[in-house]
């Protein structure tokens, strides 16, 4: 039984086509980070798996069965963009309210440990910053210790300290074999803590792999260097550059064969090469890479 599986689905809202034809499985126990531009359809996929709207077209299925039926078993915890709290409880007061609500939850300590609100437990809801109020979500969303943990830009609004807390959490409850999917804007968040990146872009899946199998696949390296007012006539017929940027005088040309693109700079032009540089592409360039327009 798979942790996710959406076939042939599809979301229209008027004559706007938000998802076209999705079809994505998640085994269980992974960790997928779903990356995608603004308008991309990762939202509209989410509500769907969260049963908050319904395809237009296609079957939505969770750990076996409909959103729904995942939901009303407690199988799925969710972390949206929003959502208000309710100022006047406390936010021990809040999470042991919502745990209670599920059958088999976890145990309160553990949940206020695991979001960092250990020190926040005596503090009302309204009172709390918008990071603070982000690790009360995440409480909410585990409390009821769900096989599947779906989150929707969850270190928005977190401070950098909060979001490498949060995601030692997160990475600890996944290691218990449940399945975690989230939507994320820091593409580094999704490099160092998901074993699969799915990228979406005008509603359709443009790519699917670990982040490393991206990287390679788009670009695998970067050379850099200073053009010195020369010009840049003819970078992009050297062995191996797939794409050429040139911004402030510097080059960039993302290459599948650096030693053979810097061989041929040298060899193969009459341009004077200064700072020459070589790195390794990063999900950032693989992304916009993925996700550029035609």
């Amino acid at each position: 039984m798979d942790a996710i599986a959406l076939t042939d689905v599809s979301k229209s809202y008027g004559n706007t086509l938000a998802v076209d034809g999705l079809d994505l499985t998640v085994e269980v126990g992974r960790t997928v980070a779903l990356l995608g531009p603004n308008g991309a359809g990762k939202s509209t996929s989410i509500n769907m798996l969260l049963g908050l709207t319904r395809p237009t077209r296609g079957r939505v299925e969770v750990l076996g069965g409909s959103p729904g039926e995942a939901v009303a078993r407690g199988d799925i915890g969710a972390m949206q963009q929003s959502g208000e709290l309710v100022p006047e409880l406390t936010v021990r007061e809040l999470v042991d309210f919502v745990r209670r609500l599920y059958p088999e939850p976890l145990a309160l300590e553990e949940i206020l440990r695991m979001a960092d609100l250990t020190g926040l437990e005596r503090r009302r809801a309204g009172t709390l910053s918008g990071g603070q109020a982000q690790r009360v979500r995440f409480a909410l969303a585990v409390a009821g210790a769900p096989r599947l943990l779906v989150l929707d830009e969850p270190t928005a609004a977190m401070d950098v300290e909060s979001r490498l807390l949060f995601w030692k959490s997160m990475r600890a409850y996944a290691a218990g074999g449940r399945t975690v999917l989230f939507a994320t804007h820091y593409l580094e968040e999704a490099d160092e803590n998901s074993d699969r990146v799915i990228v979406i872009t005008r509603g359709r899946i443009v790519a699917d792999g670990t982040a490393a199998h991206l990287k390679a696949g788009n670009g695998g390296h970067v050379v850099r260097f200073a053009l010195g007012g020369q010009p840049a006539e003819g970078l992009d017929r050297l062995p191996g550059v797939s794409a050429v940027e040139v911004s402030q005088d510097v080059a960039t040309l993302r290459t599948s064969d650096p030693d053979a693109t810097v061989a041929a700079l040298y060899r193969g032009t009459s341009l004077e090469i200064r700072d020459l540089g070589i790195a390794g592409t990063d999900l950032e360039d693989a992304f916009l890479a993925l996700t550029r327009e035609p």
